[in-house]
């Protein structure tokens, strides 16, 4: 069984609540969330066990204003910056859904070198942010649900097109957050892009 550890820290002036699996040898992982969705959806979706089972240190993260974290003022890429510092993380695995998908986006555009990795899934704010995203330079696996009707596929491709190197993985009949719909599906892909990156 995961040992899973629910902590907070101020960071920035804000204080943000997380889930944290034991350190590994591998890569650290962030997980951030969905609008609708916080930290402890990982550990319900069955993704921290999983993760760490493969070999990864995780860290399940409430952004501000979301799950056990209080609303903040401070911008969400400083928050995250801040949060990577304090804790020592090098080289993080960013996943982002949606909401997190934008701010995961955003932070690797502001933040070059700082990430080993980026994840989005049916990202938001795909658009706004086009006309930049070959500036990223990180691995990067873009996971989308075929049926997304919060955030088209066709942001999937705008994305793959737009990142050099980038893998795409679509999920067959899968709705916006299909790490939920189909979370064997996802913790595959997942894994093997991780597997990849500690090759």
């Amino acid at each position: 069984m995961t040992k899973i550890t629910s902590k907070n820290i101020e960071t920035n002036s804000c204080a943000l609540h997380y889930l944290e699996t034991e350190a590994s040898a591998k890569n650290d992982v962030i997980l951030l969330h969905g609008m609708k969705f916080h930290a402890a959806t990982w550990q319900e979706n069955g993704t921290l066990d999983q993760l760490t089972d493969a070999g990864y240190r995780v860290v399940a993260l409430d952004m501000p204003g979301f799950g056990q974290s209080p609303a903040c003022d401070v911008d969400q890429g400083e928050v995250l910056k801040s949060f990577i510092e304090q804790k020592g993380l090098i080289k993080p695995v960013l996943v982002g859904p949606s909401m997190g998908g934008r701010i995961a986006l955003e932070f690797a555009l502001s933040y070059p070198g700082v990430l080993g990795g980026l994840v989005p899934v049916g990202a938001v704010g795909v658009e706004e942010n086009k006309d930049r995203l070959s500036e990223i330079q990180c691995p990067t696996l873009i996971v989308w649900g075929s049926e997304d009707q919060i955030s088209s596929v066709t942001n999937s491709d705008i994305l793959q097109q737009g990142i050099s190197g980038s893998q795409k993985v679509i999920i067959d009949g899968a709705p916006h957050p299909c790490y939920l719909d189909q979370p064997k599906r996802w913790h595959t892909a997942l894994i093997e892009f991780l597997n990849t990156l500690s090759a």
